[in-house]
């Protein structure tokens, strides 16, 4: 297969995939995603399992199961029978199986401690990277004031870095999500920095004055100056689907050089209030 013809093909699927993401709690028929990808149905679930590595069926399920299992973990005043029935499950008991069988925790289990590691292996499909044509804007940003809490270690205990940070934010009143942006500092890249040394740095604009607290949340900044912009349509997962294109392409023809901060994201919305496809994500690459 040529490589026009190759592009083509992922192409279709990428479609799929992004069909299902932002139609999550509609009905998701077999035939119906065939028609999205222009395939024949007889051949559409042999396909698509060649593509991700997992079967139609099984990828509709994890996802439904991804997006409730984050309403478990990060809306604890939301009850299990809303996010079951959501989620297209007809009661509380299909669900508690299904999930269990997913994530091998009860909802209530992974509400009160969630098995972030053992979440994250259940999504590891092998669906080749996107390509990607990035438009990319040059800005001016002001200094920003953040509450920053920094994660350090595998990618796959970030979750639970992120929870304690949403703590610390409904505690403390000084970064109200209502007002304050949510910003993440990609100190590290996850696809090339060993597990344990991987960094990430979970930000929330700050108002007034942060004094010393049990989680280590510290006051920090976002210099001004010129940068980068792109805007990321989708999953936090494929966030890399318009970072490499930035870096790949853009900056060696663009002849800019880069600023000694690391490469930011500005988060529009936020899970599990969003739906995975309809998640905007501003990536801001410094300049000098």
């Amino acid at each position: 297969m040529s490589d026009e013809r190759k592009k083509a093909y992922q192409a279709r699927f990428e479609r799929v995939l992004d069909h299902i993401e932002a139609h999550l709690h509609a009905p998701l028929e077999v035939e119906q995603l065939a028609n999205v990808a222009h395939f024949s149905r007889f051949h559409f679930q042999r396909q698509f399992a060649d593509f991700t590595g997992v079967g139609v069926a099984r990828y509709i399920l994890l996802m439904r199961l991804k997006h409730a299992s984050l309403q478990l973990a990060f809306q604890p005043q939301r009850r299990i029978i809303d996010i079951a029935l959501e989620a297209g499950f007809e009661n509380p008991e299909s669900f508690t199986r299904a999930f269990r069988s997913a994530f091998g925790q009860s909802p209530s289990q992974f509400r009160r401690a969630p098995d972030w590691p053992s979440w994250h292996e259940r999504f590891v499909f092998r669906i080749p990277e996107r390509k990607v044509d990035v438009q990319v804007e040059i800005t001016h940003v002001e200094p920003i004031r953040i509450a920053l809490l920094a994660h350090r270690g595998p990618v796959n205990g970030l979750n639970a870095t992120v929870a304690q940070f949403i703590a610390w934010r409904k505690a403390s009143g000084l970064s109200p999500v209502e007002r304050c942006r949510t910003f993440g500092l990609a100190w590290d890249n996850p696809d090339t920095t060993p597990p344990e040394q991987f960094r990430f740095g979970i930000c929330g604009e700050l108002e007034g004055d942060l004094s010393g607290n049990a989680l280590g949340v510290v006051e920090s900044l976002i210099p001004g100056g010129r940068c980068a912009r792109v805007r990321h349509v989708g999953a936090h997962e494929r966030l890399g689907d318009s970072i490499y294109p930035l870096y790949r392409q853009w900056l060696p023809e663009s002849g800019e050089e880069l600023r000694d901060f690391p490469l930011y994201f500005h988060y529009l919305n936020l899970l599990p209030d969003t739906p995975p496809g309809e998640l905007l994500t501003d990536i801001y690459l410094p300049l000098k």
